[in-house]
């Protein structure tokens, strides 16, 4: 029986089953305890690896994602939105929009949440077992263009296309030159219908050749962006940086397409 026992755990362990070799000793005597059938005992066992290999799947993915660690619903006052915003989150949180390659836009001035919005939302599409990426537009921008630099931008472009959700934050933080402007139309055309973009800018549409510089490159990308999109308004929600110094900041006009 030992001989038997022995054996069964480091066949679990070659065939990579790590959890239900860790979980036979405790499950057999729960079995004989209850009086399970051979098939319950399996199920268990069975049911113990597939909740193991999700936990690893989703620690793998948390890890490759670079999502600010902190920046969760947790810890995300929900209250400082409108309701119709707090309504549009609930729904992105389901992670649905992601079948349809529906992007994500969220405008606002500084200290309004958008990053930590966007990373919470791509902290609850990694916990559904999505791949996401969380970059700064900016560092992915010099990415890529190194990449063409070097003739492997369909590569590099290849490689961002396994992730389900890419979150660009701070689109319009930094001004592009035209060679930095093409790489990044380039990434919006690639992914467009195809696979969803979360972005955060403090630009509104209307501000948006100051990213790509001509007025008719300006409207094909806001055209690839805005499609199929869901706009976050958090042109009013007053900066939390703002509140915390006691200053009272202005609030600008709405979001303008």
């Amino acid at each position: 029986m030992h001989n038997a026992r022995e054996e069964l755990l480091a066949s679990l362990r070659t065939l990579n089953l790590g959890a239900m070799a860790a979980a036979v000793e405790d499950t057999a005597l729960r079995a004989a305890k209850e009086g399970l059938t051979h098939e319950a005992f399996l199920l268990e066992l069975a049911r113990i690896e597939r909740a193991a290999k999700a936990a690893r799947r989703i620690e793998r993915l948390s890890r490759q994602s670079e999502l600010l660690p902190e920046k969760t619903f947790r810890t995300l006052n929900l209250d400082r939105f409108d309701p119709a915003t707090r309504m549009q989150i609930e729904r992105l949180r389901s992670g649905s929009f992601l079948k349809d390659a529906i992007n994500v836009v969220a405008v606002g001035r500084p200290g309004a949440g958008k990053s930590h919005l966007a990373s919470a939302l791509g902290h609850a599409l990694v916990e559904q077992g999505y791949p996401v990426l969380f970059t700064p537009t900016g560092a992915l921008v010099q990415q890529l263009l190194a990449a063409k630099r070097d003739l492997r931008l369909p590569q590099e472009l290849a490689k961002l296309d396994r992730f389900e959700c890419l979150v660009l934050d701070d689109i319009g933080y930094v001004q592009h030159d035209r060679d930095e402007m093409e790489v990044l139309f380039t990434l919006l055309a690639e992914r467009y219908e195809r696979k969803s973009i979360v972005i955060t800018t403090n630009l509104v549409f209307s501000e948006w050749e100051r990213i790509f510089k001509d007025p008719m490159t300006t409207l094909a990308a806001i055209d690839r962006v805005v499609h199929h999109s869901v706009v976050l308004d958090l042109m009013g929600v007053e900066s939390y940086r703002a509140k915390a110094a006691g200053a009272k900041p202005t609030v600008s006009a709405a979001v303008t397409a």
